[in-house]
């Protein structure tokens, strides 16, 4: 079984974030494997215990995506590919085609990755990438149960879940549930320095800078205002409540 799972790197949810002018400042913020990603890939690694498997990551992005390409080899995965755009600005279009692209010299029974990424939470990149490999798609998943030709899983729609059955090859994005990231070991984290990770440019999956043109430009970006300090109602509490009750439907406007 071979299973390919697509990571992403971005800031820690923890970061304090900056603008420097008009772009985010990256300068000191640390970066960390997409949570959802590594959902995708515990989820890659327990298929990969059952059939005796092979897990291949493969992220988009420049040589700071090393670490958390690093972190999913000390998880269990056994090789990274990393292909590099050459570029800083690039939109979902940009990243699915490249990876598609990847992947399709790649020999795959499984496509997985997070359902979303925290940072821009679009939701698209893997649908995408499925849409051009032409393979079906399930997304949120929570649980999967994989044969040797389908997989059945469970994932999250509105008000409940929905247990899907889908041939494979097939993409499944995860998402929080019953697939609990391991840590990565020590033994896994000293074995992680000697497995392959493939360094890779545009040329070298057969594309160039304007096919991998992203469609999408940011134009300006800002931080969301400062939350206004609380308000303290004095007074008796029969009081207080109305008061309370005045504020919250002349002021707040949420009554």
């Amino acid at each position: 079984m071979k299973i390919v799972v697509l990571m992403k790197q971005v800031f820690d949810t923890e970061a304090k974030i900056s603008l420097d002018g008009n772009k985010i400042n990256k300068q000191g913020v640390s970066l960390v494997m997409n949570p959802y990603d590594e959902y995708a890939v515990e989820l890659g690694l327990r298929i990969k215990e059952k059939f005796k498997g092979e897990v291949t990551v493969v992220s988009v992005g420049g040589p700071e995506v090393q670490d958390a390409l690093r972190q999913a080899l000390a998880m269990g995965a056994d090789k990274a590919v990393l292909v590099d755009p050459g570029a800083d600005e690039i939109d979902e279009y940009t990243t699915a085609t490249i990876l598609a692209k990847a992947i399709g010299g790649l020999e795959y029974n499984i496509l997985l990755g997070g359902f979303k990424a925290i940072d821009d939470g679009s939701c698209q990149v893997c649908g995408r990438v499925a849409e051009i490999l032409g393979v079906p798609v399930v997304n949120m998943v929570t649980q999967a149960e994989v044969e040797e030709d389908k997989a059945v899983v469970t994932c999250d729609i509105d008000g409940g879940s929905a247990v899907i059955e889908v041939k494979l090859p097939a993409m499944l994005t995860a998402q929080k549930g019953e697939i609990e990231p391991r840590y990565p070991s020590m033994k896994g984290i000293m074995q992680a320095k000697k497995k392959p990770m493939q360094k890779i440019g545009l040329g070298d999956i057969g594309l160039d800078a304007a096919q991998a043109a992203p469609k999408v430009k940011a134009l300006s970006y800002s931080l969301p205002a400062a939350r206004a300090a609380g308000k303290l109602v004095p007074g008796e509490p029969a009081e207080a409540a109305k008061e309370l009750a005045r504020l919250l439907r002349e002021e707040a406007k949420v009554i």
